[in-house]
């Protein structure tokens, strides 16, 4: 399966969850609770990729780098979108959360599109994110040309037409871990519709991710939650941990 076709595959089931989100830490968005269906997560696809393609040119052959904390749903949305127009997710990241959920390596001031929560000034396509699930703009400054996620995203379409999609060879996702294909990307579950807690770097994240979709399940991210709630966390959700992401 390639990585542009895990989504659909969801679709088979569209009310069953397939993103569960929880933010402990202390903020503005503590408390947190986001789920998203087959149905939804692939409308908020929907409307990412109709940006990347028809506002920033993304497709085969370009870059999307991912600015964002990898255990965060948007990032999930953002990277799924990314994919069904062609282009390859490459690690943008800058410091971090720190721990286990940091960001990645430098990517993002080379790539040609940047998803970023930290406007960069100069970077001539980049779309500024806003964690918080309700927000309606970004609070800060933005940089000339920077497009603003939380005002703007709703404003797209809720069906997308990719221009043109990746083959097999075509590059997915580079990060400072390694390069996977379209074609290798997805990994192989083990089991049967999974209900897998994701943790770690934007690879484990988005690699664990698809293979437990690809099987037909689902996934729990849990940031910021203290080691002696996981587990009441996980009989409440009814997930285990992932296995390691090889």
């Amino acid at each position: 399966m390639l990585a542009h076709e895990v989504l659909p595959g969801l679709l088979a089931d569209p009310a069953g969850p397939r993103v569960t989100y929880y933010d402990d830490r202390p903020g503005p968005t503590q408390g947190e609770r986001i789920e998203l269906s087959g149905a939804v997560l692939a409308n908020w696809v929907a409307k990412a990729g109709n940006l990347l393609q028809d506002e920033l040119d993304a497709g085969p052959g370009s870059t999307v780098a991912l600015d964002l904390p990898a255990e965060h749903w948007r990032t999930l949305y953002w990277a799924l979108a990314a994919w069904a127009v062609g282009a390859t997710v490459v690690d943008g990241g800058g410091a971090g959360d720190g721990g286990a959920e940091g960001r990645g390596g430098a990517g993002g001031a080379s790539a040609d599109v940047l998803v970023t929560t930290e406007p960069r000034a100069g970077h001539p396509a980049q779309v500024v994110v806003t964690e918080a699930a309700l927000a309606r703009s970004f609070a800060g400054d933005l940089p000339d040309g920077a497009i603003d996620e939380a005002a703007d995203l709703a404003t797209y379409g809720d069906h997308l037409d990719p221009y043109a999609t990746a083959g097999a060879s075509d590059q997915a996702l580079v990060t400072a871990r390694g390069a996977w294909t379209y074609g290798g990307v997805v990994g192989d579950a083990g089991a049967q519709a999974p209900r897998w807690l994701v943790r770690g770097d934007l690879t484990d994240v988005l690699r664990t991710a698809l293979a437990a979709w690809a099987a037909g399940g689902s996934v729990l991210l849990s940031r910021g939650t203290d080691n002696d709630a996981l587990p009441h966390r996980l009989e409440v959700e009814g997930a285990t941990p992932a296995p390691a992401t090889p």
